[in-house]
This record gives structure tokens, sequence and C-alpha cells, in this order.
């Protein structure tokens, strides 16, 4: 049963090493991360899944205690999945260790600075492309009966909000992320589940598959949500809400 669920932004940006200069410009959507946490923990979880989008390399589970890193922007900052280490099953010795992608890195770092509670952390890394049916699948596949679980929910809306935006600009781009924001703040299932795949994809909007995942996991629940942050300060849209 899903008892409670963050949705989080997931630039590296959010990291003050990887920001430097610019890390106070970040600092709301820090504060409201942080907020999104305690809600978390508030509802005292038996499992904490942490969702965010990856690349073809990243997709798929991770255990508790694996680790992840900023080095690749240029700073020597490391993260880990959780308090524990991974059992010795969940990993091949035999092979080097699998290191988190991006969004769940910086994920593990919100954590890792959260007063989280000693519930047990996964991570699971989803393809952006991944269909919307599947990711509504895997969503009720994350949630059992018998467990409150919690959901950690990692990605952007789109990137095309200002001529400076990474996917310069686009005229589509507002009115795309004024309705996931609505979504989000309402917990509006079936929204989520009915938001365009194919214009998500050429908005580079990285959250669309987890928000899916996320509607998936909330089916028949009676969760409510509140908007915390809705902000483009680089023209990608970031946005943070809780459902609980």
């Amino acid at each position: 049963m899903l008892v409670a669920a963050a949705v989080c932004p997931c630039p590296p940006l959010l990291v003050p090493e990887v920001a430097a200069g610019a890390a106070p410009e970040m600092d709301a959507a820090r504060a409201a991360c942080a907020d999104a946490l305690a809600v978390l923990a508030a509802a005292r979880p038996d499992r904490l899944m942490v969702v965010g989008p990856a690349g073809e390399a990243g997709r798929g589970p991770y255990p508790e205690g694996t680790p992840g890193s900023f080095r690749g922007f240029g700073v020597d900052v490391d993260v880990r999945l959780g308090r524990r280490e991974p059992p010795p099953s969940a990993l091949d010795r035999t092979a080097p260790e699998r290191e988190l992608p991006a969004s769940l890195a910086v994920a593990a770092w919100l954590l890792a600075r959260a007063d989280w509670a000693e519930a047990p952390v996964e991570g699971l890394g989803v393809g952006e492309p991944l269909e919307a049916e599947r990711c509504v699948r895997a969503g009720r596949e994350i949630v059992a009966p018998d467990q409150r679980v919690a959901l950690l929910v990692m990605g952007d809306a789109s990137a095309c909000r200002t001529l400076k935006a990474p996917g310069y600009l686009d005229e589509r781009a507002a009115g795309f992320d004024a309705e996931v924001a609505r979504a989000l703040g309402s917990a509006d299932v079936p929204a989520l589940k009915a938001l365009d795949t194919a214009l998500a994809f050429e908005l580079k909007a990285s959250g669309r598959a987890p928000w899916q995942v996320l509607a998936g996991a909330a089916e028949h629940t009676d969760l409510e949500g509140t908007l915390l942050y809705d902000e483009a300060p680089y023209g990608v849209g970031y946005l943070v809400a809780t459902w609980s």
C-alpha cells in the first residue's frame, strides 16, 4: 500500500558543489525537497522506493548501499543509496560495482541530508522512453498490500521554457508544465496516466515516466497532493510535491 510520495526535481545543480557559485539560486528548491522528504519520514513506511529517469545503461533496480558520484560533473562528491550496505547476493562481486544514474544520485544526496527513518531503501532507474502502460504497471508492482510503501519520485518537467533552456524555447512547454504541476499538486492519478508521451519527449521532460510510475502505485488510494515548489530558474521546470 502506498502511504506517501514525494516528487522532486533531479538536476545535479541541487548539489551545492556542482552548482558552485550559483548554489544560492537553488536554495528554495533544496528547502522544498527537504520539506517533501519530511512528509515521507512522517508516514513511517516499511520500505522506500526511489524512482528516477535513467539512460539505457542505468535502467533497472538498485539495492540499498549502491554508490554514486558527481565526479562526472567535475566535483569530488560521492553518495550511497540509503544507509545500509547492499547484501552480498544483490551485487555481482565478479563485475565492477554498478553506480547510480544521476537522478538517483541526486536522490541519495537528498536522503543523506534528511531526517530519514530506518526503513529499507531501494532504487529503480526508469527509461525515459518507456511507454505509459508499462510505467503504470511498474508502479503497481512496486506496492504490496502487506507493506507500507513510500515513493521518492525524481524527474524534471520541460526543458524548453526559455531561449537559453537546454531545449530552447517551445511555446507548448509552459502549458505542459502547468498541467503537470496541477496534477501533482492535486494527486490526480488519471491526469498523470494521460500525459502525452510524445510531447513530453519533445519537451525533454525527464519526469514523465517516473510520474506515471507514481500514478500506477497510487491507484485505489485516497492520498491528497500538495505542490511545494514550481519554478523554472534555468528554463527547466522544477516541481516539488507531496502526496500523503
